[in-house]
């Protein structure tokens, strides 16, 4: 979906999504998987940030609220544990001032070599 993540102070990273039509599970109301891939993006590229090179191991995903499309939606994760190789992140998906999504993640390295 090509995001640009910025990363903040904390270490943390955020981008902004604009929630396309395109990407409607029913009208009006952003696809769970579209969510779902947007929330392991963040988590992953955070821990990029970090100088990590890794892969999802699990994901879980809490939905509370649903998301709307053509609406910007503000996507941040952080990490909540980091014990190398094994790292488990947090990422929230939030709109007009509300967390609408939240997930956690496990994550592992992987050498750089294998992705070459």
């Amino acid at each position: 979906m090509r995001l640009e993540f910025d990363v903040l102070e904390d270490g943390s990273v955020y981008a902004y999504f604009g929630c396309a039509e395109k990407y409607e599970g029913f009208p009006g109301v952003l696809h769970g998987g579209i969510i779902s891939s947007l929330l392991d993006g963040a988590m992953t590229n955070c821990l990029f940030a970090h100088g990590h090179t890794s892969v999802t191991g699990e994901l879980k995903v809490r939905f509370r609220s649903p998301v709307a499309t053509g609406q910007m939606s503000r996507i941040r994760a952080w990490i909540d544990m980091s014990s190398p190789p094994y790292h488990i992140l947090k990422a929230e998906l939030i709109q007009d001032q509300q967390v609408k999504a939240l997930a956690t993640g496990k994550f592992i390295d992987q050498p750089a070599s294998e992705y070459e």
